[in-house]
C-alpha cells in the first residue's frame, strides 16, 4: 500500500502544481480540429463500419463529417490517434 499512496500522493502534488501554474512534469497534449471524413477514407472504411469499429454512432460520425459538430475529448484523441497511426489503433482493437 505504500507504493500505492506515493503514487497517488505524487499524482495530487503535480495536479495542485500545474493548477497553480507550476508546470514542471506535467505534459498538456492539446489537439487540434480533424478532418473526420479525410480520416476515415484514409482507413477505407464506410461510415456504418468506421462507426462500429471504433464505438461511434453513426448519428454523430455524419454530424462529424458534415461540420455540424466537432469531436470533443476523448473522441478527438481517438480521432487524432486514428488519422496517425490507423492500423495500430485497428490491430489494438482487435486484440
Amino acid at each position: 500500500m505504500t507504493s500505492a499512496f506515493s503514487s497517488i500522493k505524487q499524482g495530487l502534488s503535480e495536479a495542485i502544481e500545474f493548477s497553480e501554474g507550476k508546470v514542471k512534469k506535467a505534459i498538456v497534449h492539446e489537439f487540434g480540429p480533424v478532418d473526420v471524413k479525410k480520416i476515415r477514407a484514409k482507413v477505407g472504411m464506410s461510415q456504418n463500419e468506421f462507426a462500429s469499429a471504433f464505438g461511434i454512432s453513426v448519428s454523430t460520425l455524419r454530424h462529424w463529417e458534415r461540420g455540424d459538430r466537432t469531436p470533443h475529448g476523448p473522441a478527438l484523441v481517438l480521432l487524432n490517434v486514428v488519422a496517425k497511426e490507423p492500423g495500430v489503433v485497428l490491430r489494438a482493437l482487435a486484440s
